[in-house]
């Protein structure tokens, strides 16, 4: 490693370190006493439920009293079903007194023996019950009425005075049920309140003052009643509510801060609770089951005495992420020699950030339960995870190259060289059913090549009407001998065939052949300027930029311009440097002795030119690019055909990834470079994660359903999962607006107009790579050129897809924010990020409704500038 990167490398390290140490400085708490009043006890272990059973056996239940017995005075039951009822007398083994619970819902017949247990076992264990509650959050959860309840505590007390026992009875809520519902107060003999400030959004900072100001107002209200707080704590993991954050150092805090406050105030108390129950999950959510002092094995959950630590193992972690980013950002410096200080700064920090950012999550993740659906979302997490940090890896280091290098390694020289040894060109031009006039103009360009040696070669294939390719025919034939027509029909293999069809009829005496499309008007010093550089024998191909000339027509043409203008003076310009530019059918030379090497142009794939040019650089060959346009076509007239060719791109290049995946992923076999299969591999990575966005999209939405039908309470996914897609999407925004500033040279409007336009192309690529992988049948789609314009309903049309995707993930948020609210970061995360989701499908619907108004003008979107291209002073050969 370079000097200047180790030193990065360690500066970046300690700005990590110390961030780790920072979110973990002790906190130095009071200490937690030798024993406390009493503890919420349920004794379920894994695998155990009070909804679904089995109920814990009475070995389990003595254990976990016989662990309790020193380190509390009391426990509070919630229920005598089952194994519950023998908790009275096996707690007075371990001289442990009992707060005995029955639990009242709306099954009536289950209450009826809840009422009946409870009053037998706390006459029969009156010296160690000291007390009854009789239904735990009922009237919260509105199982019963009021009448109901106090119907049950009439009961009870009097089923307990009848023989001759002063036990005192209440039922337990938390404290604005007692304040709602004043006439409680008739019915019990003391108030038995829940105090739990983390379900109300407290601020930890502020929790156990909000439990002492409002036990004061219960004590102002039932002045003539004991105030007994049945539960109080704090969970240790679960989903942050309000500004109410679950950890385990929080949980430590505020019962730590709790303890010393209710010994200066002299309550009796039980903390909730003293054991984590996993089952609870199901009706309170995930962070139902994390409230236990000890976990569900039975081990504590914190420190009781030492300096409270927010992730006590962050030493570990640290050292972790600190290797992960070393590993990572030495990779992506492998042949970046040219990169300067600041963009090997850049790439640091994203490395290290994303190494942490990682760590974090999986670690967070970890710290739950861990169950068949948990561990099977938290694969999908990883591999999830995996995916956005390499594509993210992806864009920064392309951004880093784009804009932060000290040189061009491969800029173009012009090679200058007297016009009788400049090599003879063959212009080959495939059309299929064009219009005759767009085709003479064509024509009428490539007469005007200031060029001493060249052909042309016009091969309609497969066009019916003889009026339209009879007019082309004639002009061939005006044109002189220099061009010459063939109509075949039929012919095989679409463009590729065609083009296969020309280069067999190429004269003999050419050594370059170029291709342009039919629409493109080239200007007269393409040849001239390019076609010497096939004087150096390794290159093989030269490729100017796609450009087009009808950016002015209307603002829909103006929106594709800037969004096509991106990846040939931002990625092409990159992938030049290591050799592994992409090979495009339009303006367009290759060495025909190569071309004839490698077998043609591929009749399998509809993408024949990207599949060239992989196969060329197999070889061993060289590709010259240089960013100035030579010539201008049209582009797509509705959003339909800008749909088709960018799907046809896309289709064609996972077909050719799987037909050279051997190639390009393993060593020996060719003489790609390592930088070439990265540019290749790196290159479809974006496509690729439009197509796992796809089915995340369709994965929300299934989670989103779940959310609002499930009658239980079924939890938005952790925060950590949806900061992902919303860190990967706003990266990506930023290195786009960056770029074209910087480098497209586009002004603010153009830019936002590129996103657009290329956002709404994501459904379609994400379709197209999908079936790449399961067919191989896809027909070529040729892109009609000066189609008319469509109305507005049939524009409309062509996004009904992605409309209908944009609803739906619409009617989520709206159903969402209705049944489950707002309270807690996760769901308000969720929320924004089934909205952001849902920008490429209405970009789709806006970019329809736009192509739809074809007389929108363009000026609106403005003119785009000429971007400098990277071009080194003339070099003339020798002799």
């Amino acid at each position: 490693m370079k000097r200047v990167n180790f030193l990065i490398c360690i500066a970046i390290a300690v700005v990590c370190v110390s961030f780790w140490a920072l979110i973990n400085r002790p906190e130095q708490e009071p200490p937690w006493p030798s024993r406390i009043q009493g503890f919420s006890f349920s004794p379920f272990r894994e695998g155990e439920s009070s909804i679904t059973g089995p109920y814990p056996t009475e070995t389990e239940i003595d254990a976990d009293l016989a662990l309790l017995s020193n380190k509390t005075y009391a426990v509070r039951t919630y229920s005598v079903q089952g194994t519950l009822a023998k908790i009275p007398a096996m707690a007075r083994k371990y001289k442990l007194n009992v707060a005995l619970g029955a639990w009242i819902s709306k099954d009536m017949e289950r209450n009826e023996a809840e009422v009946t247990s409870v009053i037998q076992l706390a006459c029969e264990n009156w010296r160690n019950v000291v007390r009854v509650v009789v239904g735990n959050e009922s009237l919260l959860r509105n199982d019963v009425t009021v009448e109901q309840i106090t119907g049950y505590l009439d009961r009870v007390r009097a089923g307990i005075r009848a023989a001759g026992i002063t036990t005192p009875v209440s039922t337990a809520e938390p404290w604005h049920v007692w304040f709602k519902h004043p006439e409680l107060g008739e019915h019990v003999d003391y108030v038995a309140t829940h105090m739990l400030p983390y379900w109300e959004g407290i601020p930890l900072d502020h929790a156990v003052d909000y439990v002492v100001e409002h036990v004061n107002l219960l004590k102002e209200t039932f002045p003539d009643k004991p105030i007994v707080i049945t539960e109080v704590g704090w969970p240790s993991n679960g989903r942050t509510r309000h500004l109410a954050v679950a950890s385990p150092a929080a949980e430590a805090t505020f019962l730590r801060r709790f303890l010393a406050r209710a010994e200066q105030e002299k309550y009796i108390y039980y903390v909730m609770e003293a054991f984590d129950q996993p089952w609870k999950a199901a009706s309170e959510g995930a962070v139902g089951a994390y409230w236990g002092v000890y976990d569900v094995n039975r081990h504590p959950k914190f420190a009781f005495t030492s300096p409270v630590v927010n992730i006590p193992q962050w030493r570990s972690l640290a050292a972790i992420s600190v290797g992960i980013a070393i590993i990572t950002f030495t990779l992506l410096l492998i042949d970046s020699q040219t990169l300067q200080k600041r963009g090997r700064s850049f790439l640091a920090l994203i490395a290290f950030g994303a190494a942490t950012a990682g760590v974090w999550i999986v670690y967070s993740y970890s710290r739950q339960y861990l169950t068949v659906s948990t561990v099977l979302v938290g694969l999908l997490m990883v591999i999830g995870m995996i995916g956005v940090v390499t594509v993210l890896l992806a864009e920064a280091h392309e951004w880093a190259e784009a804009i932060w290098v000290s040189r061009w390694r491969r800029p173009f020289t012009p090679v200058l060289i007297p016009d009788e040894d400049m090599p003879m060109v063959s212009v080959h031009v495939p059309a299929y059913n064009e219009p005759p006039d767009m085709l003479i103009e064509t024509l009428n360009a490539l007469a005007a090549l200031d060029y001493p040696r060249f052909e042309v070669l016009v091969i309609d294939n497969n066009t019916h009407d003889p009026n339209v390719w009879q007019p082309v025919q004639a002009h061939c034939e005006k044109l002189g001998g220099r061009f010459r027509f063939f109509h075949v029909d039929p012919l095989a293999g679409f463009k590729a065939g065609a083009l296969n069809f020309a280069m067999a009829h190429t004269a003999a005496e050419a050594s370059v052949i170029a291709v342009i499309d039919s629409d493109y008007i080239v200007a007269p010093n393409w040849l001239r300027d390019l076609a010497t550089q096939f004087v150096k024998s390794s290159v093989a191909i030269v490729q100017a930029p796609q450009d087009y000339r009808d950016d002015s027509d209307n603002m829909f043409k103006a929106m594709c311009y800037a969004e096509y203008r991106g990846f040939f003076y931002i990625g092409m310009i990159t992938r030049n440097e290591r050799n592994a530019i992409i090979q495009h059918g339009t303006m367009t030379m290759v060495r025909k002795s190569v071309l004839e090497e490698v077998g043609g142009w591929a009749e399998w794939c509809i993408t024949e030119d990207a599949e060239l040019g992989l196969k060329i650089f197999e070889k061993g060959y060289e590709a010259v690019y240089i960013a100035q346009s030579y010539g201008k076509g049209v582009m797509p007239d509705t959003f339909i055909d800008f749909k088709k060719q960018r799907f046809r791109w896309a289709y064609g290049a996972v077909r050719i990834m799987r037909h050279h995946a051997r190639t390009l992923l393993l060593p020996g076999g060719s003489r790609l470079t390592w930088g070439q299969r990265y540019h290749f591999i790196a290159g479809w990575i974006p496509w690729m994660a439009d197509s796992i966005n796809l089915l995340f999209t369709l994965a929300a939405l299934a989670w989103s359903i779940l959310m609002c039908m499930m009658p239980l309470k079924f939890d938005p996914p952790l925060v950590i999962l949806s900061v992902m897609p919303m860190s990967l999407f706003i990266f990506k925004a930023a290195k786009m607006v960056y770029l074209y500033r910087n480098r497209v040279k586009a002004n603010i409007t153009q830019t936002l107009a590129s996103a657009l336009a290329g956002l709404s192309l994501s459904h379609i690529i994400a379709k197209a790579i999908l079936q790449g992988f399961f067919t191989r049948g896809v027909p070529f789609f040729r892109t009609p050129k000066l189609a008319s314009s469509h109305a507005l309903f049939h524009a409309l049309q062509s996004a009904r897809e992605e409309g209908l995707i944009a609803l739906s993930l619409w009617l989520s948020v709206f159903a969402i924010t209705i049944r489950q609210g707002t309270d807690t970061p996760d769901e308000l995360m969720w929320i924004m990020v089934l909205v952001i989701q849902s920008i490429p499908y209405l970009a789709a619907v806006v970019m329809a409704v736009i192509s739809g108004f074809s007389r929108v003008p363009a000026r609106i979107i403005g003119q785009m500038t000429e971007t400098p291209s990277v071009i080194q002073e003339p070099k003339p050969t020798e002799g």
